[in-house]
């Protein structure tokens, strides 16, 4: 047979019109395309008229096709594109050519003498469609892994502080909680299918694959986010891979004209839902009324009440509800950006400079300095790509952030001071007057407060409080610089890239403190008050301290990618190495992290229907001995696409694509807990002159001169065998389109077997004389699966409609934790999810009569309960071991779910038309509860005590009353004699947390004006968006999604927005 050679030929300048496309073409001008002509078929036209037919297919924008595939109708005889988008076949002209590629018309043409062009009409986008996967790109059409990713024009609908929580909803199997709204430090927790372990269940975050914080970076310079889930995407990351991967990759320039984007926004922010304090004269009520339950005379006099109730004397008898007084209605937000991408054949770039501020919630009372939570940060990105000649592009990427925030200072954090607001009085203080702070006293002449509480507004600082700000200062900066070499005079797809990447950070952590003085008011008998001092109002004193880091990361690998007619290979081989300066304050400071691994990864297509992969990572973690420290970690998947078998071609007109695929590996995980180097021998302390018993484990040697000095005493147990987590992952997936690929699904299901998690084995004796070290002994199963579903169609030429849903199931089960030995297996967290509280179970709001009903319902006479006397609505609990008595075996773990929810769905849904577009997000979480604690468990509750503390008005509201008897209340009787029975850890204070809420909202609309082309002026948008606008729950106690705890969160915040997008 002929051989027949053929050139690459030159490339297609169309190629880098889109970034997407870019990526697919480099990756496929490793092609070598062979032209396949059977002997046979050759012999078969022998004789007839033949001539080389050659042509070109492109798509209906005129970008070429490669790998389509061309054959004479009627006959074997074929070929396909190369990476030109070119054929050649030897066939006679007049004969009928079949030309057909995975999501385009297939389409029959007449050979001709002269070069042909064949144009076919696209009828699915997902050929063109990439995936950014571990250490590259993969074409999604046969991608076999796990990965779900979002672009970046559904990042930047409305204005955020941080990507992480815009991706609530936008993901099948991404998790995010909010817990906070503070400026700065906002950034959802982000889990990739829920939580496997009760260590660290982060996932490995990369942007442009180094290691990097995503929490920070500007939603402009985004062009993708990828999570990859399964143990195929994620097993050559070896030991930092066990929890899910997200990759961040930034834009870059693209051959074509300058382009300049501007996009400006202002935004209005208001709290969610805010907690509710009771007034005054509520908490002087139900203050007395629970002094009633219990048999107490009333301390608030009838003279205090009135005071209360009629205001009369604000100064000496407040309604301060601190909340509402300490934080504002509302505040600001700005951001801005301006990037400009073009370049030529030879020189890409992007540039990217954004600006972002956010106010805070708290006011400043006209002090003159900044502390109420004020942020502000700037970002900046360069990236650059240069075709040093046309088998070498060197990439630079430039970019960093500064950022200022500006916090009051109290060493609390913004939850003790939020703790301090709701734990507060609110007749302790009518705030601050003229610039002072102002408090009650109990010694007045006339009318006496019983007592006085605490302050809401420990921030401002008084007489034994110490006021100030704090600001914190960083500055980071990011360098990569990339050299990717083709080395095709080896061989045909062949390309070596090497990478060096570089990150450091500076902070300065500047305080200010400063004393204030307390005034008390004192009546005169004229009326007027004047005021009694106590402390003075000294001046700010100073501190500077300052903090850095630096990292480096290095990587080179061999990529192979080529066809050989229908099949197609590749390949890659990497070596990887990191070293992360300052890593830790305190454990080994001076010594620097280090990893270090080996990545290889081999996929096979068989014409765009038959695909395995098999990757393989090995890693070393420099937390593990020599001998535990490397492992092993591979893993495999396979794909069909049965929608390109000839039985399914009936179902086409309906299921015009259907993809299965199935994975299987092993991941691993080296957060593991504990502490660092727990491999070197048993540490000891020797000759320390504090004295302490050590636990009961130190030994004294003699006294010198009065003071006791301890010998060597051990301080802890460490363990050589410790080693990573394991992981081994299934995924069995299903990819799905309908209806010309109008409606596209996905469905996964998954399992993960999680062994070695690091804990401390209590099932020891308490009596060894040591703590037991950290051993790899826990087990954890988790399971789930997710749904996706996308519908994108239009009417006519102007009206363009979409809507998805994302739905997604977690659960997972403790199979070992090694807990110290218990009497009952309910009261374990073995058996239950993570996270599972240990609590009692409520059975009812004790009544007359309860007794005889408790037996009737559970079998077994009324047990006694955690105190003597109950009364008339106080909580009872359940016999769970059937002993007669409440105690701690009958605590269960069974009862409500977690903080971590095990169903998640994201709603989305929009139209343009003409130039008005709609776009809005809905996200919703159920089986995920909260427990309340603290104040919000207990009225009167503070940190010294359970009388002078603040009061919460759902505790006026939904409270077990005589005059309201309902067993549906959310509180027992309000008492402080039993306390121990009525506010105790019990699933009555696991409040159901389900939400559906309404993310983003975005209407916008392109403006059109003649003086538009005059100034280069392509695009004006005007938009109005929202951010968490609407948020429909039964949970009350604030935003469902914050804490109801002694640690308190800062609201979470919503926001009104308008914006105008400019591009040139």
């Amino acid at each position: 047979m002929k051989h027949i050679l053929f050139s690459l030929g030159r490339w297609n300048t169309k190629l880098f019109v889109k970034p997407p496309i870019l990526i697919f073409c480099l990756a496929a001008s490793f092609l070598s395309p062979v032209g396949i002509q059977s002997a046979s078929a050759a012999e078969n036209i022998i004789q007839q008229q033949k001539k080389m037919i050659t042509g070109v297919v492109t798509d209906s924008q005129g970008e070429v096709i490669i790998g389509a595939n061309v054959k004479v109708q009627g006959d074997k005889l074929g070929t396909t594109t190369n990476i030109d988008g070119t054929f050649k076949l030897n066939a006679p002209v007049g004969a009928k050519l079949v030309v057909s590629f995975i999501g385009y018309e297939t389409k029959t043409v007449v050979a001709k003498g002269e070069a042909m062009k064949i144009v076919l009409a696209d009828n699915s986008t997902m050929l063109k469609d990439v995936e950014i996967v571990a250490y590259g790109v993969q074409k999604k059409v046969t991608l076999t892994g796990a990965v779900s990713s979002v672009k970046s024009e559904e990042l930047v609908r409305t204005p955020v502080s941080s990507v992480n929580n815009i991706l609530a909803g936008q993901l099948s199997g991404v998790t995010t909680i909010q817990y906070s709204g503070e400026p700065g430090s906002d950034a959802a927790s982000v889990f990739v299918r829920g939580q496997a372990t009760w260590t660290d269940s982060s996932p490995l975050i990369q942007v442009d694959g180094v290691e990097r914080s995503m929490s920070d970076i500007d939603p402009n310079e985004i062009e993708s986010v990828s999570v990859l889930k399964d143990a195929s995407a994620t097993a050559v990351f070896g030991v930092r891979g066990a929890n899910g991967v997200v990759l961040i990759t930034t834009k870059r320039g693209k051959e074509a004209k300058a382009k300049i984007s501007i996009t400006t926004s202002s935004s209005i922010l208001t709290p969610t839902k805010m907690v509710e304090q009771a007034n005054s004269y509520e908490y002087a009520t139900f203050y007395n009324q629970m002094r009633a339950n219990d048999g107490l005379t009333a301390m608030f006099s009838d003279a205090v009440m009135a005071k209360f109730k009629d205001h009369s004397d604000p100064i000496r008898f407040p309604d301060t509800r601190w909340a509402d007084y300490i934080m504002k209605d509302a505040t600001m937000q700005t951001q801005h950006n301006i990037n400009i991408s073009g370049g030529s054949k030879g020189v890409r770039y992007f540039i990217s400079a954004g600006a972002y501020t956010q106010g805070g919630l708290f006011k400043e009372f006209g002090q003159n300095y900044n502390f109420g939570y004020q942020y502000n940060r700037f970002n900046y990105r360069s990236n650059l790509d240069i075709d040093v000649t046309k088998s070498t592009i060197l990439s630079f990427n430039i970019a960093g952030n500064v950022s200022n925030a500006n916090k009051p200072y109290t060493g609390q954090g913004s939850s003790g001071m939020i703790k301090a607001m709701y734990q507060a009085t609110p007749f302790s203080s009518p705030g601050i007057i003229d610039g002072k702070y102002i408090s009650t006293a109990t010694d007045y002449d006339d009318v006496q407060l019983p007592f006085v509480g605490g302050s809401g507004i420990t921030y401002f600082g008084n007489a034994s409080t110490t006021g100030g700000f704090m600001q914190t200062n960083y500055n980071k900066l990011q360098f990569d610089l990339q050299l990717d070499q083709k080395l095709e005079m080896l061989t045909k797809g062949l390309s070596f890239k090497v990478k060096g990447s570089y990150n450091s950070d500076f902070s300065v952590y500047k305080n200010g403190a400063v004393s204030k003085a307390t005034y008390f008011p004192v009546l005169q008998k004229d009326g007027n008050i004047l005021y009694k001092k106590t402390g003075e109002n000294g001046s700010i004193s100073y501190t500077e301290t300052t903090g850095k880091g630096r990292d480096w990361y290095l990587e080179s690998s061999l990529n192979y990618n080529r066809s050989f007619g229908q099949n197609t290979i590749t390949a890659l081989l990497l070596y990887n190495q990191s070293k992360e300066y300052y890593y830790s304050s305190s454990d080994y400071p001076d010594i620097p992290r280090g990893y270090v691994g080996l990545v290889g990864r081999v996929t096979y297509d068989w014409n765009n229907r038959y695909m395995a992969e098999f990757n393989v990572g090995y890693n070393g973690s420099e937390n593990f001995a020599p001998s535990k420290r490397f492992g092993t970690f591979p893993a495999g998947s396979i794909g069909w696409i049965a929608s390109e078998e000839n039985f399914f071609k009936p179902l086409k007109p309906i299921v015009n694509f259907m993809k299965l695929r199935a994975s299987w590996g092993l991941v691993g995980n080296d957060k593991i807990g504990g502490s660092r180097f727990m491999y070197l021998a048993d540490p000891y302390g020797v000759n320390n002159g504090s004295f302490s018993s050590r636990g009961g484990y130190a030994y004294n040697f003699g006294i010198e001169n009065s003071t006791a000095y301890k010998g060597a005493y051990e301080d802890s147990k460490n363990n050589p065998d410790v080693t990573w987590e394991k992981a081994f992952k299934q995924d069995y997936g299903v990819d799905v389109n309908f209806l010309s690929d109008r409606l596209r699904t996905t469905f996964d299901y998954y399992y993960e077997h999680r062994t070695n998690i690091l804990l401390r084995d209590y099932t020891a004796p308490s009596i060894i004389g040591f703590t037991v070290p950290y051993t790899n002994q826990g087990v954890v199963n988790s399971w789930g699966w997710e749904l996706s579903a996308k519908w994108q169609d239009k009417i006519g030429d102007k009206f363009r409609y979409w809507a998805g849903v994302n739905l997604s199931y977690n659960q997972n089960k403790i199979i070992e934790e090694k807990e110290a030995p218990m009497n009952n297996d309910y009261q374990y967290a073995k058996g239950h999810r993570i996270g599972a509280r240990s609590m009692y179970q409520l059975a009812n709001f004790y009544y007359d009569g309860c007794e005889a009903d408790y037996k009737n319902k559970y079998g077994v006479d009324y047990p006694t309960q955690l105190v003597s006397t109950i009364g008339a609505g106080d909580a009872v609990y359940v016999d769970l071991d059937k002993n007669g008595k409440i105690d701690e075996n009958d605590k269960t773990r069974s009862n409500g779910y977690t903080d971590d929810p095990q169903y998640l769905i994201g709603l989305n849904f929009g139209f343009k038309w003409k130039n008005l577009e709609v776009s809005s997000q809905w996200t919703g979480a159920w089986n995920v509860s909260r427990m309340l604690s603290d104040v919000f468990r207990q009225p009167f509750l503070n940190a010294s005590g359970s009388t002078e503390g603040g009061l919460l008005k759902y505790h006026l509201e939904h409270t077990w009353t005589v005059d309201n008897p309902s067993q549906g209340s959310f509180y027992p009787r309000a008492t402080w004699a039993n306390a121990a029975q009525n506010y105790v850890e019990s699933n009555l204070y696991e409040k159901d947390a389900k939400y559906l809420r309404l993310k983003t909202l975005q209407i916008g609309y392109d403006l059109n004006f003649p003086f538009m082309k005059k100034v280069g002026l392509n695009q004006m948008q005007l938009a109005l968006s929202g951010y968490n606008l609407l948020t429909f729950s039964s949970y009350i106690w604030g935003d469902p999604e914050t804490r109801a705890s002694s640690s308190p969160s800062y609201p979470l915040q919503k926001t009104y927005t308008i914006s105008l997008k400019l591009g040139f």
